[in-house]
């Protein structure tokens, strides 16, 4: 439908905390996921929120193939999640950089719980329930955080390792990214 323009941060939208969906196969959720669909594809992201495009409401979409941003990532199949609900499987956490579509040009390490099971409904209103690890349960914590109102810079321990891409990585064109959009 339409590439729409990402807010970034620092605009007051973003810390909000986003409204459920209560209806569910309609034309306006069609239109809205396929805008989020064409402006995450335009712009090589790994996922992307609602918050993130203006529209304050708990969807986000996912996934990853071949995506020059994520050379390494493993992939993670395409989602549309809504309403989400989080409950981390274990207490181990893992650091890893991230991105954000809302924040071009940066990155910064992040901890995330290393495996979760993530529950809600796809844009039909049929459950999702899966438990996944690794990259797929950092993608999921980073966007799911977005309908909180959270970006990834305040989750970082160590401002160090939180800067430019080319001031963090001058001799490389990025880390092997992990985060979203």
């Amino acid at each position: 439908m339409a590439i729409r323009p990402v807010l970034r941060m620092g605009a007051p939208g973003l810390w909000e905390q986003s409204q459920p969906v209560s209806a569910f196969d309609t034309p306006e959720l069609a239109a809205l996921l396929a805008d989020m669909q064409d402006t995450m594809q335009a712009l090589n992201g790994a996922g992307l929120a609602a918050p993130q495009i203006g529209v304050n409401v708990q969807v986000v979409i996912f996934g990853v193939e071949k995506n020059p941003r994520y050379p390494d990532a493993e992939e993670v199949p395409h989602t549309v999640l809504i309403n989400p609900l989080l409950d981390p499987v274990g207490e181990e956490m893992e650091e890893g950089w991230e991105g954000c579509l809302s924040i071009p040009g940066m990155r910064g390490v992040v901890p995330r719980f290393k495996a979760l099971r993530y529950r809600g409904f796809d844009q039909g209103g049929r459950a999702i329930d899966r438990t996944v690890s690794g990259f797929h349960a950092r993608v999921v914590q980073h966007e799911v955080d977005h309908l909180r109102g959270i970006l990834y810079p305040l989750r970082i321990r160590d401002p160090r390792r939180f800067g430019f891409i080319e001031a963090l990585f001058p001799e490389a064109s990025q880390p092997s990214e992990t985060g979203n959009g």
